[in-house]
C-alpha cells in the first residue's frame, strides 16, 4: 500500500489527504503556514465540514518541512503558484529518487519547478474540479455532496507505470474520481482554461459558481474566453481534451451541479487580501499567446482587472 504525504496542507491539500486517510490510506501533512500547523495540533487534528454542515474533527499529524521525518512513497503538492518554489526548497531533504509526486495545482508554472526535483518520470500532473473553502486555519469545508467533483491525470511522460495506475486506483476509493489520460499539456491546461472563465469573474464581482451561470449571457463571456484560450493553444500545438464546446459544457455543469454553491479559490485570496494566480491563469494564456504572435486581449483585460481590484484593497475601509 502507497504512503503519502501532502505538501501544502491548505484547502484542497486537505481535502485530498483527509479523504485517502478516511480510505486507509497512511498520510503525512506538510506546511509551511505556521498558524495551520498550530491551530491542527492544538485541536488535535482539522475540523472538516461538507457544505457548512456535520462539522467533526479529523486527527492529522501535520509537520513543518523541517521537522518532518518521513519518508513516502508519493507526494501530492497543493500550494499556490508563488509560493511553491520556497516550500520545494525547504522540503528538499526528504525528498528522494524514488518518490513520485502528483499535483493538482490551479495554473501553470509549477511543472518546471517539480521538475527541479523529480524526474520526470516520477511526475504526475492533474486537474481537479473539486471545491473546498479553507474556513480559517485548521477548519475546512468539502463543497458538494460525497463523491461530488472529479479530476484527471497525466504522466509527464504520457507512458502511465504500475505505481501510477496504483495512485489512480488509491485516489479511485478515496472518491476524488480521477481519469487517466495520456496527453500531459492537454490535460493541465484544460483546468486553466476552466479557471480562466470561472475563478477569474466569480472573483471580480464576488459572486458563487452558481450565481455566474444564472447570468442570461455567461455563455457569451464564457466562450469568448474558452475561444482564445483554443486559439492560443492550437498555435502552441496543445491538443486540449476536449472541443470548445465540450469546455463550456463543463464550464455549465460544475457551476450549475457540482459547486453551485462554491466561492473559487482566487475568490478566498482575494477576499481574504492575499495575492491572486491571475498571472498564472489569465496571465498565462495570454504570455503563452504573444509567443506565437496572438494577442489573447480578454484574458491580458481580466489579468489587468484582478490586479486592479488588488490594488484597490488598500482603498477601502
Amino acid at each position: 500500500m502507497l504512503k503519502y504525504t501532502v505538501l501544502g496542507s491548505g484547502a484542497m491539500g486537505l481535502r485530498y489527504g483527509v479523504l485517502l486517510q478516511d480510505a486507509g490510506y497512511q498520510v503525512d501533512f506538510v506546511d509551511a503556514w505556521p498558524e495551520q500547523i498550530n491551530a491542527i495540533r492544538n485541536q488535535g487534528g482539522v475540523y472538516v465540514s461538507r457544505d457548512g454542515e456535520n462539522r467533526h474533527l479529523v486527527p492529522v499529524n501535520i509537520y513543518s518541512p523541517e521537522d518532518y521525518k518521513g519518508n513516502p512513497d508519493v507526494f501530492i503538492i497543493f500550494t499556490k503558484q508563488m509560493l511553491l518554489a520556497d516550500l520545494l526548497k525547504r522540503c528538499a531533504h526528504f525528498f528522494n529518487d524514488r518518490q513520485y509526486a502528483v499535483t493538482g495545482m490551479n495554473g501553470m508554472g509549477h511543472i518546471e519547478k517539480i521538475n527541479q526535483y523529480f524526474d520526470k518520470s516520477k511526475v504526475v500532473g492533474g486537474t481537479a474540479l473539486i471545491g473546498t473553502v479553507l474556513n480559517r486555519p485548521g477548519d475546512v469545508d468539502f463543497i458538494g455532496k460525497k463523491g461530488a467533483g472529479s479530476m484527471n491525470l497525466a504522466n509527464e511522460t504520457e507512458t502511465p507505470d504500475e505505481t501510477t495506475k496504483e495512485i489512480v486506483a488509491d485516489f479511485t476509493k478515496a472518491n476524488l474520481n480521477p481519469t487517466l489520460t495520456t496527453n500531459f499539456l492537454g490535460t493541465l491546461m484544460a483546468k486553466v482554461v476552466f479557471n480562466s472563465v470561472v475563478n477569474t469573474l466569480c472573483t471580480l464581482f464576488e459572486i458563487r459558481m452558481g450565481q455566474f451561470i444564472s447570468f442570461p449571457d455567461a455563455d457569451k463571456l464564457g466562450q469568448q474566453l474558452i475561444n482564445e484560450a483554443y486559439d492560443v493553444c492550437e498555435r502552441a500545438g496543445i491538443k486540449l481534451l476536449t472541443t470548445r464546446q465540450e469546455e463550456w459544457d463543463t464550464v455549465q455543469h460544475v457551476s450549475e451541479v457540482t459547486n453551485p454553491l462554491h466561492y473559487p479559490s482566487m475568490y478566498q485570496d482575494m477576499s481574504k487580501g492575499r495575492p491572486t494566480e491571475v498571472d498564472y491563469i489569465n496571465g498565462y494564456i495570454y504570455e503563452l499567446g504573444k509567443k506565437y504572435d496572438y494577442e489573447a486581449s480578454t484574458h491580458n483585460f481580466l489579468r489587468n482587472l484582478v490586479h486592479l481590484a488588488e490594488h484597490t484593497r488598500q482603498f477601502r475601509n
